[in-house]
């Protein structure tokens, strides 16, 4: 933690689909260089607000600033829409999300989905981001997979190959959404280490994980959601070794047997 400004910062967020109200006022913030986990249960809004956080969703009244700056709305309610396209894709660049599918394109090698972004995108050009790319994807540890297909690797190097392609963004901070429920104990390690390598560099992140495990080791910050709320939320070993309220201390008895 170097700096007392947030990267992102959430304000009384709501977020409804149709009559279901997922996100019922929820504040949020991550500074530079933290690492603020999202923990609930299935249905709670985790992913809901990193979706929001990143303008993939419409939120339908609260606040998101990115490093100071607030998004610009138009109309209000289920009508409330982002008003300036320029800012939206200048704070979706610099948050990048790593998500639970990895979404890589299948017809393109590992290194042109790492590459693609960068210069359609940010217009960087070919050979800087040819290298920053190779040097990524070394990073997390599959430098020779670069001429591969998505095809032809396994679930915990397609997801490294995600965050590579997020890294080459070079945004402010990284979303991670679920980064490792798709994969099986023996991938996910492989993951969780690219991760926690990237929290000792000083990255910001939010990291949504159903590993409580990874939350405790990792975060400087975590939130407990429960049904669109923030329910309980401090330093992982208050929260985790002290817990205040009932229904954290039910949730984590659940998902951290013995």
């Amino acid at each position: 933690m170097t700096d007392a400004s947030p990267v992102i910062e959430i304000r009384n967020l709501h977020k409804a689909f149709g009559a279901l109200e997922v996100l019922k006022g929820v504040d949020i913030s991550a500074r530079r260089g933290d690492v603020v986990s999202l923990i609930g249960s299935s249905g709670s809004g985790k992913s809901t607000l990193l979706r929001c956080a990143n303008l993939l969703e419409d939120s339908q009244q609260g606040e998101i600033l990115f490093k100071g700056e607030p998004v610009k709305w138009r109309g209000t309610g289920a009508h409330r829409h982002p008003a300036d396209a320029k800012q939206v894709l200048r704070i979706r660049t610099n948050l990048s999300m790593v998500f639970q599918q990895f979404n890589l394109w299948a017809h393109m090698t590992i290194l042109q989905n790492v590459m693609e972004a960068p210069m359609t995108v940010l217009g960087r050009e070919r050979a800087e981001v040819e290298k920053a790319a190779r040097g990524y994807l070394e990073k997390v540890g599959i430098g020779d997979k670069a001429d591969a297909w998505p095809a032809q690797l396994s679930g915990g190097q397609q997801q490294r190959a995600a965050i590579a392609r997020a890294l080459c963004m070079e945004p402010e901070a990284l979303l991670f959404d679920e980064p490792t429920s798709a994969l099986d104990p023996e991938l996910e390690q492989e993951v969780v280490k690219v991760i926690k390598d990237l929290a000792s560099e000083g990255r910001t992140m939010l990291i949504v994980t159903h590993d409580m495990r990874m939350a405790a080791d990792l975060s400087d910050h975590v939130v407990f959601l429960h049904q669109g709320l923030v329910e309980e939320e401090g330093a992982p070993d208050e929260l985790f070794g002290a817990p205040k309220t009932e229904r954290l201390r039910g949730f984590l008895s659940s998902t951290m047997p013995g």
